[in-house]
């Protein structure tokens, strides 16, 4: 009886596309929790999202903390006494004027752009690290758009031999069907010869047994082989799903990485933050002729750095390189406005890695309470995590 339930039972038709969003996590195919390997497999998974989400809040930790001290450094400039802010403003004014009259010594053509090159002095520090940041992003975010794309090739084929194995199993069946019917029809038929016309019909008896049970060995062979790689191919979407799940995470985060640095440097992309920044230093090396002004230049930065070194400032420099903002309000608000902007985003992505180590968390402990008999194991997972 088991057979020709399993024969003649239903198939239910699963949706063998999901959509391509990969920015969403993906919602995990059944498992099966009473399967040591798919267990594991799913606790893991959820560790690793809960880990990785964990470094990059240690990441972005540190750059939201230096963000908020200039934010804290433009609070302290303004709430500086007149007459110091009026002292400081003096400073800020000669350094800036020495910066104009410099500057037309390099009205030339094919010069740099002023608001290039003092972004491009302002991120001295760090923009060869930008560089090879977006870089980076750039290389790896192609190679997780390979990877997705090969997943999703990978479930696209999935889904196609699910759906070829189920008219398979669909197909067997009305062969079984036809194979009872026509047995059937023998059937009466030889009791029709036998009863109605007394003719001797036992070979087609043996005949017909004969060819029924041939017929119901090769559809059990054959049904039986088709809905083990029917299980094989669930178990293979289950774990593509899961694969799907981690590269989404990476994709996400390497794409907020990437949008971060380009709000950061003002640029679209590692090309053209490097080709600035070799023009940079070629507009550099020129600039070292008009050694006069620079050198008085220098002065008046070193006394408003000096001056500001008095105040509760954690960055006298960024100041240093922009005077003009200390002058006029207009600057000052484009800073502020420039440094809220990527708080926000810094703690977007915080927020976004906080949100992930929580729901993995949670998909954890609903495992230990909806498992009981399995709590002990998810647990020492999550501890050898931890101890990592």
């Amino acid at each position: 009886m088991g057979f020709w339930k399993r024969l003649f039972g239903r198939t239910d038709e699963e949706n063998l596309f999901p959509g391509d969003d990969w920015e969403s996590a993906d919602v995990v195919g059944s498992v099966d929790f009473s399967d040591g390997e798919q267990r594991r497999q799913y606790v893991e998974d959820c560790l690793e999202k809960a880990a990785e989400a964990a470094k990059e809040i240690n990441l972005l930790s540190g750059e939201y903390t230096q963000v908020t001290s200039c934010l804290t450094d433009i609070e302290e400039i303004e709430a500086l006494p007149e007459e110091e802010r009026e002292a400081l403003n003096g400073l800020a004014r000669r350094a800036a004027a020495l910066g104009r009259e410099r500057e037309r010594y390099r009205d030339k053509k094919d010069r740099m752009a002023d608001s290039d090159y003092y972004r491009m002095r302002r991120l001295e520090a760090d923009v060869q690290e930008g560089v090879e940041k977006l870089k980076e992003c750039e290389r790896y975010g192609e190679l997780i758009r390979q990877d997705m794309k090969r997943l999703d090739r990978e479930r696209s084929a999935y889904g196609y031999r699910r759906a070829e194995l189920t008219g398979m199993l669909n197909n067997l069946r009305g062969m079984a069907v036809i194979f009872l019917t026509a047995l059937s029809a023998c059937v009466i038929m030889l009791l029709v010869l036998q009863f109605l016309f007394h003719l001797e019909v036992w070979l087609g008896y043996g005949i017909s047994g004969l060819a029924a049970v041939t017929a119901i060995v090769v559809l059990l062979i054959k049904y039986t082989d088709a809905e083990r790689e029917m299980h094989r191919v669930e178990r293979a979407v289950n774990r593509l799903i899961l694969l799907q799940n981690k590269v989404k995470i990476r994709y996400v985060n390497n794409k907020n990485l990437q949008a971060y640095l380009c709000m950061k440097y003002d640029t679209e992309g590692a090309v053209q933050l490097e080709k600035l920044w070799n023009q940079y230093l070629q507009e550099k090396d020129e600039r070292k002729e008009y050694a006069e002004a620079e050198a008085k230049l220098d002065y008046y930065r070193n006394q408003l750095q000096a001056r500001m070194s008095n105040y509760h400032i954690a960055d006298p420099d960024r100041w240093v390189n922009r005077p003009e903002a200390l002058i006029d309000r207009r600057e000052m608000v484009e800073a502020r406005h420039e440094l809220i902007l990527r708080r926000q985003a810094l703690r977007k992505q915080i927020d976004y890695n906080k949100d992930l180590a929580a729901e993995s968390r949670g998909e954890i402990m609903d495992l230990v309470k909806r498992y009981p008999e399995y709590a002990a194991e998810i647990l020492a997972m999550a501890d050898r995590y931890e101890d990592v």
